[in-house]
């Protein structure tokens, strides 16, 4: 079939870095009960958050890396290397689960708190811990805030054919997970969890978003620039961002909740976040519409200095967002046992966000070391002085002899010898 997709161009595109590195900010703020300043982040401002964020960037960001690669050198390399970052995924989450759990029971333990392991999802472990590990590393068993890793990974998994189909057909890919999210929707599909109950991010839901990033890695902003860059398209979003957010402060506020129409109230809330609901979809959609419209890949803006940092957040995002999830358990837990007041939830929040920054900072320091070192280049070496040009009132025998060492010298006493010599 005939290549249709639009191929990003070269360079790396720093709006990635950046709301990634705002996603993984956000999800450490979110985790964290009881905390004002996760007020900042974008869930409590419309109906979509961090999550959808984080998805949609790597469905993006997965095209823009293995669709050239796929391209150039067929199939098997290309999801051969999608498998890989499959296998790294994996291993973060099993790392970060075995870790995770094990603080949450040293902290119920040394504390004296067996309350922290429910809370937490973890009370399986006690009764049965050979079947909860195991069930564990194949995705099922997944204590709270652990729930975003096991998605990605299974929709990177299942990605390879449908990159390979988007690269030929990628609004036809679309469509079709369009079907496949109201079709999960109207027949309630979803994964089983364990012990009891269904995933948290429905995969068959959530990969609406996933796809929906790599169509637009793949040229479907492209085509659809026009569209974008409408007037009516304008006032639509900015429309649909005003009544998002009168719907999310009503489910903030029973008393401002009270004023709206009960049909139209419960239509919004609570907000669908499991199957990712249609209009949390094209909330998110909406914001996208006006990055592109208003954020170029090329803005200035970008090289700043204060972004600096959510950027470098971005380029790591995989370990920054797992050293995030352990610490909002570990700022959850100061916050339960100091005081609770807002210093404490300032400076916990600060504190986490700066050790996220470090983390990034120093494995991209780090993979700068792991980088051969280029000789330095040899010094140029200055060309030998041309021979001064022979004047005018030189003779031609010797500016012939200057170009050639190896002419025969002429005196004026052999030219005087051949012209008494006879013929």
């Amino acid at each position: 079939m005939e290549i249709q997709a639009i191929l990003p161009s070269k360079g790396r595109d720093l709006r990635l870095d950046l709301f990634r590195g705002i996603a993984n900010w956000a999800i450490y703020l979110d985790h964290i009960p009881n905390n004002v300043v996760n007020w900042i982040t974008t869930r409590n401002w419309g109906f979509s958050d961090a999550a959808d964020l984080f998805v949609f960037i790597s469905g993006y960001t997965a095209s823009f890396v293995y669709a050239k690669m796929m391209l150039e050198r067929g199939f098997i390399v290309g999801g051969t290397r999608l498998t890989k970052r499959v296998w790294q995924l994996y291993v973060a989450h099993i790392v970060l689960f075995v870790i995770y759990i094990v603080a949450i029971g040293y902290v119920a333990e040394r504390f004296s708190d067996p309350e922290i392991i429910n809370e937490f999802n973890i009370a399986g472990l006690v009764a049965n811990p050979g079947e909860t590990f195991r069930q564990g590393l194949l995705l099922k068993f997944k204590p709270v805030n652990l729930d975003v890793l096991p998605l990605y990974i299974v929709l990177m998994g299942l990605f390879p054919p449908v990159l390979w189909l988007m690269l030929r057909r990628p609004d036809a890919v679309m469509i079709g997970s369009f079907v496949l999210y109201f079709a999960a929707r109207y027949f309630e599909w979803n994964l089983q969890a364990f012990p009891e109950g269904t995933w948290y991010f429905n995969p068959f839901c959530w990969q609406l978003l996933f796809v929906f990033g790599a169509w637009c890695a793949l040229g479907g902003t492209v085509r659809s620039r026009s569209l974008i860059n409408s007037r009516g398209m304008l006032w639509f979003c900015i429309a649909y961002l005003v009544f998002a957010l009168i719907m999310t402060m009503a489910g903030r506020f029973e008393e401002f909740g009270d004023l709206f129409p009960r049909w139209l109230y419960d239509a919004f809330n609570p907000n669908d976040k499991t199957n990712l609901a249609p209009y949390r979809f094209l909330h998110f959609a909406v914001i996208v519409v006006l990055v592109i419209r208003f954020v170029p890949k090329d803005w200035k803006g970008l090289e700043s200095r204060i972004f600096e940092p959510l950027i470098k957040c971005g380029q790591q995002s995989l370990a920054v967002f797992c050293v995030g999830v352990f610490l909002s358990f570990v700022a959850h837990f100061e916050l339960t046992m100091s005081s609770g007041s807002l210093l404490a939830q300032i400076l916990v929040s600060a504190a986490g966000i700066a050790m996220m920054t470090l983390v990034a900072y120093y494995i991209s320091w780090s993979k700068q070391q792991d980088k051969p070192v280029r000789p330095a280049p040899k010094p140029a070496v200055a060309p030998a002085p041309a021979a001064p040009a022979a004047s005018a009132a030189e003779p031609q025998v010797a500016r012939s002899q200057l170009q050639d060492d190896s002419a025969p010298v002429v005196s004026p006493a052999m030219i005087a010898a051949a012209r008494s010599s006879p013929e």
